[in-house]
């Protein structure tokens, strides 16, 4: 055990909850860069991520899941609620997210899945926008009813308001024990799949409502010269309409998204990267198991 601190605690912590609640944006916001892609469309987090946090007394383990769906039936979604399901029986905490003071039927299915015999804290987020604060106290014995949570914690995630309230309550549940990690690493991902993960979040923000569900992006080749990266990436769709879309007039849309996402990877790694992007069309991707796994999905 740590001599200078007999007391440290290390695990991992699930976060689940429906689509757009802002599981990634805590996630980000703790661990202090984008390690969870980010959008208020449904389906943006994928995979499992790792995203790590270490201060003087503790090393939390962040997996943050995909959105757990109820509206869509693929083999993609399919896999994305296992992965859900999965990580809520292989952690030390559950930290289940909701909207605010909103609690509905979808909610109510996540809270069908939580284990008994696992602490799960719920996480009040979005906060700053709860207009009626005199609502929270009521609303909280309300959840208290529905299931026993450990605790009760509102934050907002986008401007770290009670943050570290939550990490201190999320603390007192770890077990003691060694870090598993670096104290500078912030993820257990590869580059190579972060530089994916950034691309792919950039064609959900900037293209149509209906091209993002049907998009997933491989990494063809990933070069690093030095403190320069040079990335290639081809872009999957449905159908050609979506392709088109996404290249936009002239290509213009496809250059506004290799540069937003070269922008942020220049952030994340600290160097130069060289991003080329291409469109290609894979009818019925989300569907076929073959695919998924060549993309990475278990």
């Amino acid at each position: 055990m740590n001599p200078s601190n007999p007391d440290f605690r290390t695990g991992y912590i699930a976060i689940i909850g429906r689509p757009n609640v802002g599981k990634s944006t805590l996630t980000n916001h703790i661990v202090g860069a984008k390690v969870s892609i980010t959008s208020r469309k449904a389906q943006t987090t994928r995979h499992r991520i790792h995203g790590i946090y270490t201060d003087a007394d503790a090393q939390y383990i962040f997996v943050d899941t995909p959105g757990f769906q109820t509206q869509y039936d693929s083999a993609l979604n399919r896999g994305m609620n296992k992965t859900v399901v999965d990580a809520l029986h292989s952690t030390d905490v559950v930290l289940f997210v909701i909207e605010g003071t909103r609690f509905d039927s979808r909610d109510q299915k996540v809270v069908d899945l939580l284990p008994k015999d696992i602490p799960v804290i719920l996480v009040l987020n979005k906060q700053d926008l709860v207009k009626d604060k005199d609502s929270l106290l009521p609303f909280m014995a309300e959840m208290n009813e529905i299931f026993p949570f450990a605790a009760i914690v509102p934050i907002s995630a986008r401007n770290g308001e009670q943050v570290p309230r939550l990490l201190a309550t999320i603390r007192g549940y770890l077990p003691v024990a060694e870090p598993m990690f670096d104290e500078d690493d912030i993820t257990d991902k590869s580059e190579r799949f972060l530089a994916a993960e950034i691309v792919r979040e950039k064609v959900f923000r900037l293209s149509g409502e209906e091209v993002p569900y049907s998009a997933s992006v491989m990494i063809e080749k990933f070069e690093q010269e030095g403190e320069m990266r040079r990335v290639f990436a081809t872009i999957l769709v449905d159908k050609e309409n979506q392709k088109a879309i996404i290249i936009g007039h002239q290509g213009s849309k496809l250059k506004e998204i290799g540069t937003s996402a070269r922008l942020d990877m220049e952030r994340l790694f600290g160097g130069k990267v060289y991003l080329e992007l291409w469109v290609k069309v894979k009818g019925g991707w989300a569907d076929s198991e073959r695919i998924l796994k060549q993309l990475g999905y278990d």
